[in-house]
């Protein structure tokens, strides 16, 4: 009785909560997923489990990384730290060679007695080649770590690629006559699907479960049978060239350009493009049978769901492909959230940022979180779609070399490197290089949602590019760490002086 008494009285007082009430968190993350998403009005996308997740939650419409390259991008994400305060910058990286001390955010809930699993890709991974390892991953953050490989790693089959040999930096795709069960994102479901039954028969503890698809990066296998089938050639769009953009484009918009892309047909566009859908809808599938186990398992009602992806992904916009660029394709993310008895529905239009992942899911947890993190707390969204933010969201990006070379292409050889810094608001995004010095853009996303119409230069503007070029400064000031001390940051191919810096 007395102990009874003691323990209330301590849950009262401390106002901590027994582990059975803690809710659970399920972290979806998809790799190099665009918005080519029925949810988010595509109208070829075949995605019917991740539509059902978004209509049972709150979907961001726009969202958005804070570096549109997987390495620098997970890490900001899983730091709540921009990469100006990770000091990671490039691939192949880790926030511990930098930052060691700080928290992730998987580390934060398992230092709050969570049970903290990681499965599949969540920091960098070289794809194909790091699937079944563990890839730059940081072994703090988990307590269990599962890598899974499947045939779209150990039998790469006749795979089209634009350059010999190479398969995860260049376009690559493969229609695999194997079936769901033999590919990689098919073992991790079953994998979590493992882990989330013995998480319902074992709630002593509740969990942080993290599920890192690997599709539909490159190459873009998927079977053959359906997926590929639902995608006809000849239903995908015509090839763009990156000739085809306008000339006040600055050419350091149009840096993510490889010469590879040269090789390209309409016929070998219409081929990847088809190949990219499939990858998308095989992975709708994958995320379909995890959510399918939480709630067959009982789970549902107290686990918070997040999906999302790295970045954006061009697939022939402004006549690029893959990531790296600051246009809407490359910047923006899918991002949805589910979480029981704290949301409401519905679609958020406020700009956010993916920054803003630790401080929502450790607020809705009630985990501590560490005190620099650099994103706004989502939650008064999740609960009113219509609450506002701060009003933006920033991506960044290394750009090297000047002029419009041949093909529309920034080089990266020779001349300094620089930074791009895009703002994207309600309305607009506005985006400067080397602090306009290499050219700004600026596209109203009320009439022109494609950003193929630069208004940067028009003095019907000018009061527009004033405000915005402010206010850009102003947030890109916000992504270094308010103690002043930068992180070590190597001085290898992605490094530039960041002349932000307060």
């Amino acid at each position: 009785m007395h102990r009874t008494l003691f323990t209330l009285a301590l849950l009262l007082f401390t106002g901590l909560a027994p582990a059975a009430e803690k809710p659970n968190v399920l972290f979806l993350i998809a790799d190099d997923l665009n918005n080519y998403l029925g949810c988010y009005g595509d109208g070829k996308a075949k995605t019917p489990n991740i539509d059902a997740l978004a209509a049972r939650g709150v979907k961001f419409e726009k969202a958005y990384c804070s570096f549109p390259l997987c390495g620098p991008s997970r890490n900001s994400m899983l730091t709540g730290l921009y990469p100006n305060s990770t000091g990671i910058l490039t691939n192949s990286l880790i926030f511990r060679q930098t930052i060691p001390s700080h928290l992730s955010l998987p580390q934060a809930f398992r230092l709050d007695g969570y049970f903290a699993g990681r499965i599949g890709k969540l920091y960098h991974y070289n794809v194909p080649n790091s699937i079944g390892t563990d890839g730059h991953d940081d072994p703090g953050s988990w307590e269990l770590e599962l890598n899974p490989a499947g045939v779209d790693r150990t039998d790469e089959g006749p795979i089209v690629t634009l350059t010999p040999g190479q398969y995860g930096g260049t376009l690559s795709w493969y229609a695999s006559p194997k079936s769901d069960e033999f590919h990689t994102d098919a073992m991790l479901a079953k994998d979590a699907e493992w882990v989330l039954e013995r998480c319902a028969r074992e709630k002593d503890r509740p969990f942080f479960l993290a599920v890192g698809f690997f599709r539909p990066h490159t190459p873009y296998v998927a079977p053959e049978k359906p997926y590929f089938d639902y995608y006809p050639t000849e239903t995908m769009r015509p090839y763009q060239k990156v000739t085809d953009n306008p000339e006040d484009v600055p050419a350091a918009a149009l840096g993510s350009y490889k010469k590879e892309q040269d090789q390209l047909t309409d016929e070998l566009h219409r081929q990847a493009a088809q190949a990219y859908y499939a990858s998308i809808s095989f992975l709708d599938t994958q995320v379909g049978r995890v959510v399918d186990a939480l709630d067959r398992l009982g789970l549902a009602d107290n686990t918070i769901i997040v999906f999302t992806s790295d970045h954006g992904y061009h697939m022939g916009e402004h006549g690029l492909y893959q990531k790296q660029s600051l246009f809407e394709g490359s910047a923006r993310v899918p991002l949805l959230i589910v979480a029981p008895g704290k949301t409401k529905g519905g679609v958020v239009n406020e700009p956010v940022s993916q920054v803003d992942l630790y401080p929502t899911l450790t607020e809705l947890a009630g985990v501590k979180a560490p005190e620099n993190l650099q994103g706004q707390s989502l939650v008064p969204m999740l609960q009113d779609p219509a609450a506002k933010g701060r009003g933006w969201a920033l991506t960044q990006v290394v750009r090297g070399g000047v002029g419009r070379p041949k093909g529309g292409a920034a080089k990266g050889a020779g001349g300094k490197r620089f930074f791009g810094y895009s703002l994207r608001t309600d309305r607009w995004r506005y985006t400067e290089w080397d602090e306009g010095r290499q050219g700004a853009e600026l596209y109203d996303h009320e009439n022109d949602p494609g950003e193929l119409v630069n208004l940067a230069k028009k003095p019907e503007h000018a009061a527009t590019v004033a405000e915005l070029s402010k206010t850009l400064q102003e947030a890109a000031k916000q992504t270094f760490p308010a103690d002043g001390v930068t992180p070590a940051v190597s001085e290898g191919p992605m490094w530039a002086p960041n002349l932000y810096k307060p």
